[in-house]
C-alpha cells in the first residue's frame, strides 16, 4: 500500500518556455504573481488565469515535470469495475478517476499530482498500491457524471454479458407467452434495472420531454427528445429489447405477458431529492414493442406568464381575458406546442384562496397549490363529461378542462360559461380562427358558442438560439423579404454556430411564439351564423390580429431565434395593423 513520492523532474515554467507554449517575459510575470500569492497559488493556476497557455499545454508539461502520464480522459477506454474501489463522495471532493487496476496497482486520473497527502489517502482506500496520470479536472468531473450517474454504475458490457446466454436467444425464438415470461425474468436482473435507470437519468439531465425505446432488425435504438427535436442517445443490442420492455412496463404496473395491445401506465420517482413523473406507452411492431416516456418534470416547468416568452401586446390582452367572471379561454394548438404549461400558468396567475378553482385532466400532470384536481379513469366511466358534471355541483369558480375532445365535452363547458363560471380548456386546430370552427363542427351551437367563447390563444415553440454560441450570419432572401414584407426591420440576424452545450445544433432551450384572438361584439355576431374559416380570417385581418408568424419574427427581430425555426414552425399570414388601427377597424365593425 505505497506510492512513488512525486517529485519535479523539471521545472514547469521552463518546459513551457521550451516548447513556446509561453515566452520568458510571461513566464517572469508568472513568478511574480505567484510569489506575491504567499503560497495561495500555484504556478499553473497563475498560468491558465492569463490565458498563456491552453489547459492541455499545461498539463502535458506538467506530466513531463512528475514523470507521470497525461491522458485524455474522452478517448480513454474504461475498466468500470474498479470504479467500486474508491467511494462516489471522494471522487467528487478530490477530483480523482480510478482507470484500472493490474497486478495491485491502481492507476487513478488525479487533477493535481502535487497532493502527496491524497495519494497516501487513496493508497489507504483502495488498500493497494497507487499509480497516477495526470487529467483535467474538467474531463474527470464530465467522466464520473458520465460513468457513475447514480450510485449504481450502468456499464453495458456487463449487461451484454449478464444477458447473452441461452435465455436471450430463446426469447426471440420462443412464442410470446414464454418471450414475455422470460422477459420478465431477464427484467429483474440488476444490469437490465441499471440500463433503464441510465436511459431514464441521462433523459432528464439533458432536459428530455420524451424517451423514445425502437426495436429494429439490427439494434434497440433510444432516442431523447430535447427541444422539439429527436436525437440518438445509445443503441444497446436488439435483444435486449423484451428485457428492456418487461423492465418497463413492471415499474409502469403493466401487464408484462400482454405484447399484441397498446397499453398505457406511469411511473413515479425521485431523483436528485425531486419527484419525477412518467408517463408510459406502448405499441406492438412486428418486431417488438415501441415504448415512449413522457417525463414530467415539475422542477423545469415555468408557471409564471410573465416568463413564458409573450410579447407585451399579446401578454397584456391575455391578462385581461383571465379576469373575465365567466365565459371560456381557449388554448390550442399541436401536440407538444406547450398548450398546458401556459394553462398551469394562467391557472397559476388567478387561484387565490377566495376562490374554488378546480381542474379535470388526463391525467394530472402537474401539482398545484390551492386548486382541487380530479382525474379521469375511462376504465371505470369516470370520463370528462362525467367528472365535469358532478363538478358543477361542487361550487366552483374556475374550472379547467384539460382538453375539450367530444361533443358532450364541449358542451358540458359551455353550459358551464354561461351559468356564471370562467372555463379554461386546450383544443387541438392549427391555429386559432379554425378553433371555432372545430367547436362547431363538434356540435356546439353558433349562438351558445359566441356568447361563451372569450378568448382563444393559439401557440408553437420555436427553438431558443443558443446564448453561449451566438452569431451572426445571413439568411436567405427569400426570408428576409418575409420579415421586408411584414414591416420590421432586422439590423442584423442571429443563429447559433453549434457547441457542446447545444449537442452542436445551434438551439438551447425553446420560447412562445403565439396568436390571439379575442371576441369582441362583432365576431360575437359572426361567430352566431355559423361561420367558416375563412369567414373568420377575414375577420380577424381587419381587426389586425397578430399572427404567429408575425410574433415569431418579431422574436427573431429580438435575437431569441431564427428565422429558419419560425417558417419551420409557422404559415404565411397577412399583415397585422398598428394598435390604433386595430382599435379603430374594431370600432367600424360594431
Amino acid at each position: 500500500m505505497t506510492h512513488a513520492l512525486l517529485e519535479p523532474r523539471l521545472r514547469l515554467g521552463d518546459l513551457l518556455v521550451d516548447r513556446g507554449h509561453m515566452t520568458n517575459d510571461q513566464l517572469e510575470l508568472a513568478l511574480i504573481e505567484q510569489a506575491d500569492s504567499h503560497g495561495t497559488k500555484l504556478l499553473g493556476e497563475v498560468i491558465m488565469e492569463r490565458e498563456w497557455c491552453s489547459e492541455d499545454q499545461l498539463l502535458e508539461c506538467l506530466a513531463v515535470e512528475f514523470g507521470v502520464p497525461h491522458v485524455r480522459l474522452d478517448k480513454y477506454m474504461f475498466d468500470p469495475k474498479v470504479f467500486d474501489t474508491i467511494p462516489r463522495e471522494f471522487i467528487e471532493k478530490h477530483t480523482v478517476l480510478p482507470l484500472f487496476k493490474v497486478c495491485n496497482i491502481l492507476t487513478i486520473a488525479v487533477a493535481e499530482p502535487t497532493n502527496v497527502f491524497l495519494l497516501d489517502e487513496l493508497a489507504e482506500i483502495a488498500r493497494c498500491e497507487i499509480q497516477i496520470a495526470i487529467a483535467s479536472g474538467k474531463d474527470i468531473r464530465r467522466m464520473v457524471q458520465t460513468y457513475m450517474p447514480n450510485t449504481r454504475v450502468f456499464v453495458i458490457d456487463d449487461i451484454i454479458d449478464d444477458a447473452a446466454g441461452d435465455a436471450v436467444e430463446l426469447i426471440e425464438e420462443q412464442i410470446e407467452d414464454i418471450g414475455a415470461t422470460l422477459g420478465a425474468d431477464i427484467a429483474d436482473e440488476s444490469p437490465i434495472i441499471r440500463l433503464v435507470n441510465y436511459i431514464v437519468y441521462h433523459a432528464v439531465k439533458a432536459g428530455a420531454s420524451d424517451i423514445h425505446i425502437e426495436p429494429t432488425e439490427r439494434q434497440l435504438r433510444v432516442r431523447y427528445r430535447v427541444d422539439g427535436s429527436l436525437y440518438q442517445a445509445l443503441d444497446p443490442p436488439v435483444h435486449l429489447a423484451p428485457a428492456v420492455s418487461s423492465r418497463i412496463k413492471i415499474m409502469a404496473s403493466l401487464d408484462i405477458s400482454e405484447r399484441r395491445l397498446p397499453q398505457d401506465g406511469r411511473i413515479h420517482v425521485v431523483m436528485e431529492s425531486r419527484s419525477i413523473d412518467l408517463r408510459v406507452s406502448t405499441l406492438p411492431m412486428p418486431i417488438g414493442e415501441k415504448i415512449v416516456i413522457r417525463i414530467l418534470d415539475n422542477s423545469s416547468v415555468n408557471l409564471s406568464l410573465q416568463e413564458l416568452g409573450f410579447s407585451a401586446d399579446i401578454h397584456e390582452e391575455f391578462e385581461a381575458g383571465l379576469t373575465a367572471p365567466n365565459g371560456i379561454a381557449l388554448v390550442t394548438g399541436p401536440t407538444g406546442s406547450g398548450k398546458s404549461t401556459t394553462l398551469y400558468a394562467a391557472l397559476n396567475s388567478v387561484a387565490t384562496i377566495e376562490k374554488n378553482v378546480c381542474t379535470v385532466e388526463d391525467p394530472v400532470e402537474f401539482h398545484l397549490d390551492l386548486i382541487n384536481q380530479f382525474q379521469t379513469n375511462e376504465k371505470i366511466g369516470l370520463t370528462f363529461a362525467t367528472v365535469l358534471r358532478s363538478l358543477l355541483r361542487q361550487d366552483p369558480d374556475i374550472i379547467m378542462v384539460g382538453e375539450i375532445r367530444d361533443h358532450d365535452t364541449a358542451s358540458i363547458a359551455i353550459k358551464a360559461a354561461l351559468t356564471g363560471h370562467l372555463v379554461f380548456s386546450t383544443l387541438h386546430t392549427n391555429d386559432a380562427c379554425s378553433t371555432v370552427t372545430r367547436l362547431i363542427d363538434m356540435g356546439v351551437e353558433g349562438y351558445l358558442l359566441g356568447s361563451a367563447l372569450n378568448m382563444v390563444l393559439a401557440q408553437r415553440l420555436c427553438r431558443r438560439v443558443c446564448a453561449k454560441c451566438k452569431t451572426t450570419y445571413e439568411p436567405p432572401k427569400p426570408m428576409q423579404q418575409e420579415m421586408d414584407r411584414m414591416g420590421l426591420v432586422c439590423d442584423e440576424y442571429v443563429r447559433g454556430k453549434g457547441c457542446k452545450r447545444c449537442r452542436h445544433t445551434g438551439y438551447s432551450g425553446r420560447i412562445a411564439i403565439h396568436e390571439l384572438l379575442v371576441m369582441d361584439q362583432g365576431l360575437r355576431a359572426l361567430i352566431a351564423r355559423n361561420p367558416t374559416t375563412a369567414d373568420i380570417q377575414d375577420y380577424a385581418k381587419e381587426i389586425g390580429m397578430v399572427t404567429l408568424r408575425y410574433d415569431g419574427l418579431r422574436k427573431v427581430r429580438e435575437g431569441v431565434t431564427t428565422l429558419e425555426e419560425v417558417f419551420r414552425t409557422s404559415d404565411a399570414s397577412w399583415i397585422p395593423k398598428s394598435k390604433a388601427a386595430r382599435q379603430e377597424a374594431a370600432e367600424a365593425l360594431r
